[in-house]
Order: C-alpha cells, then structure tokens, then sequence
C-alpha cells in the first residue's frame, strides 16, 4: 500500500464498519442473477469483513456472496466475518489451498449462474457491480474484466508481467486481454475450457497464477476476455493485508511469465494461435 492511500482506505473502513449488520445490503438498486465468488487466506481473515461489507453494499446486489476458504479454517472465522452470514453470504469450505477455488467451485456449485470474481484485500465502490453487469448485457457471451492488462510478445515470446500495459480508455479489445481479478471479473457461462476443473494440470503449471490459468481456458474455448468499455474506479486497498501476497512472487520474481510459458507449452499456444482460436 502506498502512503497516500493510507487516510482513504481508514476512512471508508470505518464508514464500513458503521453500517449495522442488520443493514448491510437492505436497499439494492436492482437485484441481479449472479453469484459473486472470492476466497482468502488466514492472515487475511481479520480484515476480511470489510471486503464483504463492501459486496453486500452494492447498488446491484447478486444472488449470493460465496467465500471459500480451506477446511482447517472452519473453527478460526473471526465473529466480525461469521455473523455477516445469512441469505446474502455464505461461507464454504475446500480441501484446496490455491485461489483458484474462487472460480472452480463456485462454477461447480452453481453451473447455471454467472460468476463474477473478486479480491479479499480491498473495499469495492458500491457501482462495481453495476458496471461490469451492464457491460455484460452488451456482451453476454464474453468474459468482463473491470480492468484488463494486454499480455505482449516480442519476437513471439510472452514478455516480463511489469511489460504488459493496462487497456486504457477507450478500450483497445484484442485476444490477448488478460482480466484483472482484483477489479472483478465476470464469466458467463460456457465461457471457460473442461480442463478448467484439471487440479493436477493448474496445480503444474500454474500453481499461483488464477487469473492465466482462466484466460488460458477462454482461449481454448474461443472466449474472448473484453476490457469493460466504462471506467471503473480503483478498489481501495485495505491496511494490513498485502504482507502476504501471491504478485510478490508472480511479478517480482517474474513468475507470472514462467507460468505463462508453462501453460503455451502444454497447450501449444503461441501468439498466432491464440490470435487464430479468438478471431
């Protein structure tokens, strides 16, 4: 977290934590069919609470919040997170460690939904919701990310993870858009690859990196990943909860781009290949 976001991300946990529990997501806008899916690691659980207050405050409300954590958690909920459960959000258990679960159980849990994605170390405007769910109105049959990175190849090699610029306005949509998790992303159904579900594949080739694992399964599919044509403002972070956290190892140590690579060898996926499949 930088200094500067220090005063901002205080002041909105506390407007947070103001809103009584009983409260907390009694005045949607609009109801909408979806299923909003994160997961979390244990240094994380103490501050976890204002991420889903955050979720349960949307303008757009989902069906249903669902966080997966792993099994030996389930006597460790802190009781600020355990009692926000209820109609609205819920808390499920995995046996699996890898963030990946965000995605694959949920998409296991509720094959008929839409899922939309999302980061436990940060408070989400009450719009996010909203904007990436119009956009998907638009699109329905392509992935929505709130903000995209354009993967880059020189001499037809991926490059370092520092190397790949966001999608700015207005949006450049091309085949290699890489949704960002932490700004929600939205997957319709259908969208992804059988080998989504592959545990002993993903844990091999890429064991911490989510969010390539699902664009390379858009990309078998022929799913193009679209950057949401509306800006959409930055999540604020929360204190404490980066001291542990997987892009200290996929983009200091680069290792983003070894999974990458990892993954285009299995698959056979160069940069034309990728262009070909989402043409």
């Amino acid at each position: 977290m930088k200094l500067s976001e220090i005063p901002k991300s205080i002041s909105t946990s506390f407007k947070m934590l103001a809103i009584p529990t009983s409260k907390l997501g009694g005045a949607p806008v609009k109801k909408i069919p979806v299923i909003v899916s994160l997961t979390s690691i244990p240094t994380r659980l103490r501050t976890l609470h204002i991420t889903i207050r955050s979720m349960m405050q949307q303008e757009y409300q989902p069906q249903l919040i669902v966080l997966w954590l792993k099994d030996d958690l389930k006597n460790k909920i802190p009781n600020r997170l355990s009692k926000l459960q209820g109609a609205l959000f819920q808390i499920r258990y995995s046996p699996y460690g890898f963030s990946h679960r965000k995605l694959i159980h949920s998409l296991e849990a509720f094959p008929d939904m839409v899922i939309i994605t999302c980061d436990d170390d940060v408070i989400y405007q009450s719009d996010t919701l909203k904007i990436i769910y119009e956009e998907h109105l638009k699109f329905p049959n392509q992935i929505i990310g709130n903000r995209c990175r354009q993967m880059t190849y020189e001499n037809g090699k991926i490059t370092s993870y520092g190397k790949w610029p966001f999608v700015v306005d207005p949006p450049k949509q091309g085949p290699h858009n890489m949704p960002v998790g932490a700004f929600c992303v939205l997957y319709p159904l259908g969208s992804l690859h059988q080998d989504l579900q592959n545990v002993a594949l993903f844990t091999k080739l890429a064991p911490k990196a989510d969010d390539l694992w699902f664009k390379a399964m858009a990309v078998l599919n022929g799913t193009r990943s679209l950057q949401n044509s509306s800006r959409v403002e930055v999540p604020i972070p929360i204190m404490g909860t980066q001291f542990v956290a997987l892009k200290k190892i996929n983009k200091g140590q680069d290792f983003n781009r070894v999974q990458w690579e990892q993954i285009c060898s299995h698959y056979q996926l160069s940069k034309d290949k990728i262009e070909e499949l989402l043409a």
